[in-house]
């Protein structure tokens, strides 16, 4: 097991994101480090994509689960991604899919989806330790 504690975010490629994501998860659920698994468009991958962009994602997700003890994990959907240039409501839709999507695994994790809007701040989509989520 590494030392420190980790999170798990599915993040797009796209690096105006990835501080963000890192800064809230630090702050949000105590992690020392957050292991970025790193897809453009990571929710219309999770959501719509192929079985091997899916089993990937999947594969790398297990790394960081069952090798750093990660307990969290974030999926993350943004304004104005080239990656998945849909519009912002298909996105958050696409989102709560990928959320569902990594549920399917039972997992021993929490669960959330992550929103960054056009000012480059964290907003919850959902979350599975929330009570609308059951």
């Amino acid at each position: 097991m590494a030392d420190g504690t980790f999170g798990t975010a599915i993040n797009c490629m796209d690096g105006r994101t990835q501080q963000p994501v890192s800064d809230w998860m630090k702050a949000t659920f105590g992690v020392d480090y957050v292991d970025t698994i790193t897809e453009p468009g990571a929710d219309r991958a999770l959501s719509s994509g192929t079985d091997e962009e899916i089993e990937s994602i999947k594969r790398r997700v297990l790394i960081s689960v069952q090798h750093h003890g990660s307990q969290q994990v974030a999926i993350v959907s943004h304004y104005d991604c080239a990656g998945n240039p849909a519009p912002d409501e298909i996105k958050l839709a696409m989102n709560k899919k990928a959320v569902e999507v990594v549920r399917s695994w039972s997992l021993p994790v929490r669960i959330v989806g992550l929103w960054i809007n056009d000012k480059w701040e964290v907003e919850v989509i959902s979350d599975t330790e929330s009570p609308d989520e059951s």
